[in-house]
């Protein structure tokens, strides 16, 4: 990695003398750079000769429209009220890398722009508001920010300037260095999405409420419940991405036998990487016993064969809606005979949950069906004394099955999670709504109230789906399920 001068970028400080210190301050150099200074025949070089490169045949995002309705439901939604969402700063990871950025899920879903430092303010105007997006713009020639900051153009890429952001998002767009000022000046009702911009929320600490602003956050939630044409166009991308991915796994099961789960993880991230932005959230590439661990993402333990691969794993597009797909698949082809048990009985709850997906349905209901299916199956291998109705109503499957059977899926894999109880979880599926079915059974290895035979395995199998007018539709369903069909999916892959 080349060595930047300055880690310390002028638009860093985002206040309203920024542009005027950039003007009179020096760009500062790392402690150890290998160049002492700058000549000014050298910085007076760097001016000039450098092409007109603004790009003005630029469209909309295929989103504008969509994202132009969502700021007027929220325009609606809190009148006579200045709106105000960051989209977020770089983080540090160490020293001074940073980690990539990922816009905010409210500010990407307003806009869809995804740059750092990016505030959205709504300012009212008359029965309603006007949007504008306050952005960075184009790195600074004259004062050299642009070849000596460690965030100048000639070192992470070009930036849009502010009249092509303009064309892109449709709209109007200034400079966010001017931004903060003009906050702490603002008078009336303020509202500010919490927890990605510093500087921003101190520029309005004596104008904002924690209650007030988690309102705006919470119908920001609620807002993406039920998801637009776009939105599920983009979440169907997404699904197919990793069905592929999967498909790229399955393809080098071997090579991951002669390595580590790492080798699973890192074949599905090339895929998310090639056709996608990321990963949707870190993979878990569980083979063995780490099925029963169910956010294992350290992905280090061996695999082999004989044993079941949990794989629970999601592309992430560009326009940032992730999938969220799970597959337990027998690393050697094939089922052993308690495998395919253990399998098929989560396939058939996992059936029952999909079947209760509907319009009109209460949310739980999915849950319900697919947890009465797994508390069926305990009961009658005997791990544990019945009735069914019994064991579901003191929760005693869980030992097992120790999850929820779903949740909502969009730009953020648990999506909407802000949203009030009455809206999510005891509401009603409307058509639209986009969520995962994914029941499971785990039995830990240490596990001594189970047969032996059982004791290390653990199986999920999760879908996407999407509720429609007359039902659902599985978002996933080209990636096999019926243990027969994986099987058979499998040995066409390796053959």
């Amino acid at each position: 990695m080349s060595e930047a001068l300055n880690p310390e970028t002028p638009e860093a400080v985002l206040d309203d003398s920024a542009d005027q210190a950039a003007e009179e301050e020096p760009i500062g150099q790392r402690k150890n750079t290998l160049y002492p200074g700058v000549s000014d025949e050298l910085a007076e070089n760097m001016k000039s000769g450098w092409a007109d490169t603004e790009l003005r045949d630029l469209k909309p995002i295929a989103q504008a429209g969509h994202t132009a309705d969502r700021r007027a439901a929220l325009s609606a939604r809190f009148p006579g009220e200045r709106l105000v969402v960051p989209a977020g700063n770089l983080k540090t990871r160490s020293n001074d890398t940073e980690y990539p950025f990922r816009s905010s899920v409210e500010y990407a879903y307003l806009t869809g722009d995804q740059t750092e430092d990016g505030v959205l303010v709504l300012e009212p105007r008359g029965a309603g508001h006007e949007a504008t997006i306050y952005l960075l713009p184009r790195s600074n020639r004259e004062n050299g920010e642009f070849w000596l900051s460690g965030q100048g153009e000639l070192w992470v890429g070009r930036r849009h300037s502010l009249t092509e952001a303009e064309r892109l998002y449709g709209i109007p767009a200034s400079d966010v260095r001017e931004l903060p000022g003009k906050l702490r000046e603002a008078t009336g009702p303020v509202r500010v999405v919490r927890g990605y911009d510093a500087g921003i929320e101190a520029a309005l600490t004596d104008k904002v409420t924690a209650e007030r602003d988690e309102e705006l956050r919470v119908f920001l939630s609620e807002a993406r419940l039920v998801k637009d044409e776009f939105e599920a166009g983009e979440l169907q991308k997404a699904v197919d991405s990793t069905v592929r991915g999967f498909e790229d796994v399955v393809r080098v099961l071997d090579k991951a036998e002669a390595t580590s789960e790492r080798y699973i993880e890192g074949t599905f991230f090339l895929r998310a990487r090639v056709e996608g932005n990321d990963i949707g959230y870190g993979s878990i590439c569980a083979a063995g016993p780490h099925a029963c661990t169910l956010h294992w993402v350290r992905n280090d333990g061996p695999v082999r064969s004989g044993d079941l691969l949990l794989l629970d794993a999601g592309v992430e597009t560009h326009t940032l809606y992730t999938a969220d797909v799970t597959r337990t698949l027998p690393i050697s082809g094939t089922y052993t005979e308690i495998q395919k048990k253990i399998y098929d009985a989560v396939y058939e709850a996992q059936e029952a949950g999909i079947a209760a997906v509907r319009p009109g349905a209460k949310h739980r209901d999915f849950h319900d069906a697919a947890q009465r299916v797994l508390a069926e199956k305990i009961v009658e291998w005997g791990l544990v004394e019945g009735p069914v109705e019994r064991v579901l109503e003191l929760g005693l499957q869980r030992r097992w099955t120790l999850h929820g059977t779903g949740h909502m899926l969009g730009m953020d894999v648990h999506d909407c999670a802000a949203a009030r109880t009455e809206t999510y979880v005891d509401g009603t599926l409307e058509p639209g709504m986009c969520l995962t079915v994914e029941p499971g059974l785990y039995f830990q290895a240490d596990d001594l109230t189970v047969p032996e035979e059982y004791r290390g395995i653990g199986v999920r199998i999760e879908d996407d789906i999407l509720v429609t007018e007359d039902g659902n539709r599985n978002l996933s369903a080209g990636l096999p399920r019926r243990s027969d069909e994986v099987e058979a999916w499998m040995a066409s892959l390796k053959g």
